[in-house]
């Protein structure tokens, strides 16, 4: 069976080329649609070139620039006789048999979406990238993430996405366009809802390549935070634990604004900033490695950026809410 992939991408000069390559040479591949938002590097250029030796890639304009959208075009405009398709993220590195596993994990089981593990690798070579990859595998910062901890394949409500049926994924109207970030659990709510059943094969390893510098992650961070909070008052649903807790921080470190008045004020932050530099630590000394020490900033960053995000996105849900409800 063939499937069609379609990636998302935004400035991905550097992994692009090898990308490409390796879907080319994979005969599971029907047809490979780049859904380009405008990137000013290389991107589209290392695109046009595959194309020229390759007929099954296509470069897609993407106007809306976001991954949700690009993704809905590419299956708009190139799904119609896909019966599976596969999201492939640019910034990500992938195994040799990625898309025959995955096909032969749906043959074997019937999902109708077939979900990933995700680890996080500093293939830049970068420090920071390399505090950010040792945190992001960590439970500090993934919180016990079903896509991130491994395990046994298994039924779940959300993971890191890959193959899809394509009719179920256009039965529920596809990624909601207005979500930037957070895209795809937000999906996952629906597609369970809907009575369709996610699998995480996570025999299935995928390799991520985290941000190089600690306001890139930020921002990402941010608007992952940003992200939830869209999707929590779009189907109204709760936090998970392992959401809770780093949504408090912002409020704990606004806290410590106090601590003039008293010390006490400034605990809750010191004890977690303390908690992210120790786990940091043990992690740099279990690899062995002076970048991997710096894991409990990343961590710190990740948390303060989410948690900020969280709450910037409840208040603009919210005032947006009351918005349309006095122009009803």
């Amino acid at each position: 069976m063939s499937v069609l992939v379609v990636i998302p991408c935004l400035n991905e000069e550097a992994y692009l080329p090898g990308l490409l390559a390796q879907l080319s040479a994979d005969d599971n591949v029907a047809r490979i649609v780049v859904a380009d938002g405008g990137s000013t590097d290389r991107s589209a250029e290392i695109v046009r070139r595959a194309a020229e030796a390759d007929a099954r890639i296509v470069l897609l304009h993407n106007p809306a620039r976001i991954q949700s959208a690009g993704v809905n075009l590419a299956i708009k405009t190139h799904g119609g006789e896909a019966a599976f398709f596969v999201r492939v993220d640019a910034h990500a590195g992938y195994p040799s048999n990625f898309i025959a596993t995955l096909l032969a994990a749906q043959s074997e089981t019937n999902a109708d979406s077939v979900t990933v593990s995700m680890r996080a690798v500093a293939r830049l070579g970068a420090c920071f990238q390399h505090a950010a990859s040792a945190a992001q595998n960590s439970a500090l910062g993934a919180g016990g993430s079903a896509h991130r901890s491994g395990g046994a394949r298994r039924w779940v409500d959300h993971g890191h996405h890959a193959l899809f049926r394509t009719s179920t994924f256009v039965g529920v109207g596809g990624y909601d366009e207005r979500f930037s970030h957070n895209e795809d659990a937000e999906l996952d709510l629906r597609i369970v809802q809907s009575g369709a059943k996610i699998l995480l094969a996570a025999d299935i390893l995928i390799d991520y390549y985290p941000r190089k510098t600690p306001s890139a992650l930020a921002r990402q961070y941010f608007n992952f935070g940003h992200g939830r909070a869209r999707t929590t008052r779009k189907h109204d649903v709760a936090l998970k634990a392992r959401q809770l807790a780093p949504a408090m921080i912002a409020p704990v470190i606004a806290l410590a604004a106090f601590a003039p008045i008293s010390v006490w004020f400034a605990a809750p932050m010191l004890s977690w900033l303390g908690l992210c530099l120790g786990y940091g630590a043990i992690l740099g000394l279990r690899e062995r490695n002076s970048c991997a020490a710096g894991a409990g900033i990343a961590a710190a960053i990740m948390h303060a950026a989410w948690s900020l995000g969280f709450i910037v996105g409840l208040t603009s849900a919210r005032r947006d809410a009351v918005h349309s409800s006095a122009n009803a």
